[in-house]
């Protein structure tokens, strides 16, 4: 099994923004030394716990200041960019990390990311098929050879051929061909998001909020979609996120969790969580929403303990769930940021070993 990070990035609002930002380039740099493959940074433009409006400008830097983790959007929120600029953005990012670099996109976002940029969040059926269109311009851009022509519903495109004499037009396109591994993200039950990447081949990523019981939901959705179009599946491509606090003793850990998860914006504040969201999160449909409290998350959910406990923890989700190739730990921001450095050591150092025969 690897290691990865998934960085949404999470912080608190009283942490200033260079602050932030350092505090997760210091982490990346640490994951990288430690031997952790990859690193997924989150996208969010108006989640004041999520200050990431621009993930590619954190990659492009912390490509600079590492030797071999691999960098990915987590995701790229594709109903909100325009895909020329999202084509270019990209390949010249996928260029300056020398190809370690993974695409994550989704089709959703938060309604007041939406609202930013003038489109309907309660037209779903309109989002989707936006974010639908932008993916097909980009990848279309990136196969492109000669003048470029898009007419959709949403982008009307004409870029002009390439002039080997005075040498404009469009020509970039990414380091790697024909274009870097895409990954999708997926929140909810049944995800759609996560059909279409067995569909197509791509890397399916399950978010951290979801119960074992709805993990296999999940891959048995991305087996189903990769069965359609007659592809078959390998359970060394899943990646699941998890909330993950290991510290050397229970008690610490129980203890840290209280003052870090507990305190998340995210968890914290549960009546205003989405109820796909809260559904997510349940070992039986039928809980009361009030019934996911921070015990449930503890002992459901979350992967909290010293090295053995987690150790267990993990092997358990992994039995049930039948197996998965990578698990995304997810970052946090405590006052104390030596915690997270020490979690990020005992994940690889200590409870890696104990499970080192998984996958």
């Amino acid at each position: 099994m690897e290691f990865g990070l998934f960085m949404m990035p999470l912080h608190p609002p009283h942490r200033s923004y260079a602050d932030s930002y350092d505090r997760d380039l210091d982490l990346i740099v640490k994951a990288d030394e430690l031997g952790y493959t990859e690193a997924w940074i989150g996208e969010h433009v108006t989640e004041r716990w999520e200050n990431a409006p621009a993930p590619d400008l954190l990659i492009a830097k912390a490509s600079a200041m590492t030797k071999n983790i691999v960098f990915g959007t987590g995701v790229t929120l594709l109903a909100i960019h325009n895909p020329v600029d999202l084509a270019h953005r990209l390949a010249m990012l996928d260029h300056l990390c020398r190809g370690r670099f993974y695409w994550g996109i989704g089709t959703r976002a938060i309604p007041t990311d939406l609202e930013l940029y003038g489109l309907d969040a309660s037209d779903r059926q309109g989002v989707g098929e936006r974010s639908q269109e932008v993916l097909d311009v980009v990848l279309k851009m990136w196969q492109n050879e000669g003048k470029f022509e898009y007419h959709g519903k949403f982008f009307d495109i004409s870029a002009p051929e390439l002039d080997s004499v005075k040498e404009r037009g469009l020509y970039m396109k990414p380091f790697q061909q024909p274009h870097p591994p895409i990954s999708a993200a997926a929140t909810t039950i049944r995800s759609d998001s996560i059909r279409n990447a067995g569909v197509n081949g791509w890397i399916p990523m399950s978010s951290p909020t979801l119960s074992v019981p709805n993990l296999t939901g999940h891959w048995e959705e991305y087996a189903e979609g990769a069965a359609s179009s007659g592809r078959t599946v390998n359970r060394s491509q899943w990646h699941i996120a998890r909330d993950v606090l290991v510290a050397p003793t229970a008690q610490e850990a129980k203890e840290r969790a209280n003052e870090v998860l507990v305190n998340n914006y995210h968890i914290h504040q549960q009546p205003n969580r989405q109820a796909s969201l809260l559904a997510g999160s349940k070992n039986d449909p039928d809980m009361p929403d009030d019934a996911i409290d921070v015990e449930y998350l503890m002992d459901n959910v979350w992967v909290v303990g010293d090295p053995q406990e987690c150790a267990d923890k993990i092997r358990s989700i992994y039995g049930e769930v039948g197996g998965f190739g990578t698990l995304l730990t997810v970052t946090q921001d405590p006052d104390n940021h030596q915690w997270q450095h020490e979690c990020l050591e005992l994940l690889k150092s200590d409870v890696g070993p104990r499970i080192a025969d998984l996958g």
